[in-house]
């Protein structure tokens, strides 16, 4: 064979799958580019916490971080990595691991949505010595991440040690942060309390609609060990806290509810809506979400009003109202309009839906489409009663009605933290 030959044989080959990898990159970022426009149509570009921001003069736009992010919230464009889809990014920081170059880093906020963040060191004590936060409150929202910080919260605390007050720990909330950290009391011997607002545990996830799923790596848990769950509904993860809670004995203290916390000499008093306590330590293990944002109309102490959606079949065959325009308020209209006999109002001040997921968009299409789901933009509720409510839409409308339900956002636990004396900062795109 002639070297001309033997140079074709090898070259042609390797041309061919040259051409085949630009041509499958080009199809993978003008469906990117298509992502990244939707998310820009949408106004949904503002990611919601904890999420990635790629440095584009070091990054080598190898696709190590669009591969390994689960949510794909990563496409390439132009030739680097960037951040497409930032609504569905829940910051679990696999894209900042992945990338070969540390092109990528981890921050909150942006330049122009701040994000409050209590400030939090490395052992998750606050600025107040003897004060901890873990999970959701502190920024970090991601199933796993919780749990894993609960713990090493817990395991701070023993290594700092000290004693004199009734209490090893209060820990407040039991969503995956709180109830890890008691896994960890328990397992440590440590004398404490776990108090929890709800009537039921689970935190945030307490609060998902019906059947949603929700994604969880691998964690280790105290005196459970390596629990690996994967995608899992919501039911599912609740059956599975309750079935450890139910294994352990675990002592949470449901519908108690943290009014104040005061520094005394030996460390500090909880005061509750049932009783007080003397700790030498508190870990604050709640969410974000707050305080409920109420409508302020009159009729809203009206027991049909709730400000969030546990089961949409105990609406079946009734007259609906939900309030609000972002994508919680739309997954509750549209899962309350399946259920039969079932007719449903979304009432939202503004003209048209900016944040929301393109996937709860064309839900909320195909829920019209059924005429069981009436959208009534650019509408306020004026008045609330029992058979009825009262909606301004330019005029005056009045609707049959059994059941409220207002997805307006909370408001946050930040006046309480202030109190407490906890630096709280606002990060604008910085870690």
């Amino acid at each position: 064979m002639t070297p001309l030959l033997t140079w074709a044989a090898y070259a042609v080959p390797l041309a061919f799958a040259l051409l085949f990898h630009l041509h499958c990159r080009r199809r993978r970022e003008l469906a990117s580019v298509a992502v990244l426009q939707q998310s820009v149509e949408a106004g949904m570009t503002e990611p919601p916490s904890l999420h990635p921001v790629v440095n584009p003069t070091l990054c080598c736009g190898a696709g190590a971080c669009v591969s390994a992010c689960p949510e794909e919230a990563l496409g390439i464009v132009n030739g680097k990595a960037q951040l497409i889809n930032p609504t569905v990014c829940i910051g679990h920081g696999a894209c900042a691991a992945a990338c070969p170059v540390e092109a990528i880093k981890l921050v909150f906020g942006t330049e122009k949505r701040g994000i409050d963040i209590p400030h939090v060191k490395p052992t998750f004590e606050t600025n107040v010595p003897g004060i901890y936060i873990a999970g959701e409150l502190g920024g970090m929202g991601l199933v796993r991440k919780a749990a894993e910080q609960g713990k090493q919260a817990i395991d701070s605390m023993v290594k700092v040690g000290g004693g004199g007050s009734d209490l090893d720990v209060v820990i407040v909330g039991a969503g995956p942060a709180g109830l890890s950290a008691t896994l960890g009391a328990m397992e440590k011997k440590l004398r404490f309390v776990t108090l929890e607002q709800e009537d039921s545990l689970g935190g945030t996830v307490y609060h998902y609609p019906r059947n949603k799923i929700v994604m969880t790596q691998p964690v280790v848990l105290p005196l459970v060990g390596k629990a690996t769950l994967g995608e899992i509904s919501k039911e599912a993860l609740l059956a599975f806290w309750q079935g450890i809670v139910d294994r352990f004995g675990m002592p949470i203290s449901f519908g108690e509810r943290v009014e104040k916390v005061t520094t005394a000499a030996d460390g500090f008093v909880v005061k509750t809506n049932r009783a007080e306590y003397r700790s030498r330590s508190v870990l604050l293990a709640i969410g974000r979400r707050g305080t409920p944002r109420r409508l302020g109309v009159p009729g809203e102490d009206l027991p049909k009003i709730v400000y969030r959606l546990i089961d949409p079949e105990q609406y079946r065959g009734q007259h609906v109202l939900v309030v609000g325009g972002g994508d919680s308020a739309i997954e509750a209209a549209v899962a309350i309009a399946a259920e039969q006999g079932t007719t449903v109002t979304l009432s939202y001040r503004g003209e048209a839906f900016g944040r929301v997921k393109q996937k709860n968009r064309e839900r909320l299409a195909g829920a019209e489409g059924t005429g069981k789901l009436l959208v009534l933009l650019g509408s306020t509720v004026n008045r609330i009663e029992a058979g009825c409510v009262h909606l301004d839409c330019g005029e005056t409308m009045k609707l049959a009605n059994d059941a409220v339900i207002v997805c307006a956002g909370g408001i946050l636990p930040t006046p309480m933290l202030k109190e407490m004396g906890i630096r709280v900062e606002t990060k604008f795109g910085t870690e």
